[in-house]
């Protein structure tokens, strides 16, 4: 195994994990009041609007479509009778359809972000490079799923980049199977272990916000305010009297 391989493909990943782990626990445990999106709604709606639901349907549909990818084997896709042809079609549509959702709506909320003038003074330089390494991930895994395709010669990940990111949490790490990978799935890995890595000191920290808590509260009971004027109490028209103020004076 070369060096630079242990370092980009054994070293870099498990940093990565470690980072993310335990700076999101750092973050829950120091910074709770800023475990949030720090939302800018208030400043903007109608790119919002557009931006937000395009951006977060590809997010999740790139997800969905990477847990099953590179998290499950070949072999089991196959014993379930998932023809490869089949599978290789559906991964490259939907996953063609989840990059182009998800960059469309990020250009959207970054084109909001630079020229909406209260959102951008809201921007802070935390919030700029999280947008580089977020939009870098999202090119660079679109390329590679496009670019192969159109060329006729898509390389098959399941067969060498997929085995490589189980074999990190499996401890035994194959670092020899992601050199074999072509440049654009090295370059897409790099960027993704970057962005895992910065992630808990960013707003997208709040994708794990679970509002568990809500399970479990008791009901807010709603009471109407009866704007009606009350009934005059019987044998009750006129208004009191008050008795008369007694003066008081000094004695000689």
């Amino acid at each position: 195994m070369k060096p630079l391989d242990l370092v980009l493909w054994v070293i870099v990943p498990y940093v990565s994990i470690t980072v993310f782990v335990l700076g999101h626990v750092w973050r829950y445990r120091y910074d709770k009041f800023g475990w949030t999106t720090r939302s800018t709604q208030l400043y903007e709606q109608r790119l919002l609007r557009w931006g937000s639901p395009l951006f977060h349907f590809g997010i999740l549909v790139a997800l969905f479509g990477h847990v099953i990818g590179i998290l499950i084997p070949k072999s089991w896709t196959l014993a379930v009778g998932v023809p490869e042809g089949l599978y290789h079609a559906a991964a490259v549509g939907l996953g063609a359809l989840a990059g182009f959702c998800t960059l469309v709506g990020l250009a959207i909320l970054i084109y909001r972000r630079r020229t909406v003038g209260p959102v951008f003074r809201a921007t802070t330089v935390n919030d700029k490079a999280m947008y580089v390494l977020l939009a870098a991930t999202i090119v660079l895994g679109l390329a590679t799923t496009v670019l192969g395709n159109l060329t006729g010669h898509p390389h098959d990940y399941r067969d060498t980049v997929a085995p490589w990111f189980r074999s990190i949490f499996a401890l035994h790490p194959r670092a020899e199977l992601m050199a074999e990978a072509p440049l654009g799935f090295q370059l897409h890995a790099l960027a993704a272990f970057a962005l895992f890595a910065f992630w808990p000191f960013t707003r997208l920290v709040h994708m794990f916000s679970f509002p568990i808590g809500y399970l479990t509260r008791p009901y807010i009971v709603y009471r109407s305010r009866d704007i009606r004027p009350a009934a005059p109490r019987a044998g009750v028209w006129e208004a009191p009297t008050l008795p008369t103020p007694t003066r008081r004076g000094r004695t000689r």
